[in-house]
């Protein structure tokens, strides 16, 4: 049996603290269809197949919070919303195209 475990880092960021950021059921579909661009919203319900509009609030309110992605609002009838990822959810792409890979790989 390897003896090898994770060690906590200096600033104590575990893998859990990791999960709570971006570790819900929609987080990494959303973040891997805003790897395309900014999206509006319901361009971004369609997209992201099972999620309902419930869900996909709660996950973007998340993310904002978290600062993984940024919510930009337009004046206009009705309110026009446009998501984009911020530079530090742009740095979970290749993660997430690994996982995405690993994930085509091995669990087909």
């Amino acid at each position: 049996m390897a003896k090898n475990k994770l060690k906590k880092s200096q600033t104590n960021c575990t893998l859990k603290d990791v999960l709570d950021i971006i570790g819900g059921k929609w987080a990494m579909p959303i973040i891997y269809h805003l790897s395309i661009g900014k999206m509006r919203f319901k361009e971004m319900e369609r997209s992201i197949e099972g999620i309902n509009t419930r869900m996909l609030v709660k996950e973007l309110k998340n993310m904002e919070a978290n600062g993984i992605v940024t919510r930009e609002v337009f004046a206009t009838v009705p309110p026009t919303v446009e998501y984009a990822l911020t530079k530090k959810g742009e740095k979970l792409l290749p993660s997430i195209h690994s996982l995405h890979k690993w994930g085509q790989e091995y669990a087909s």
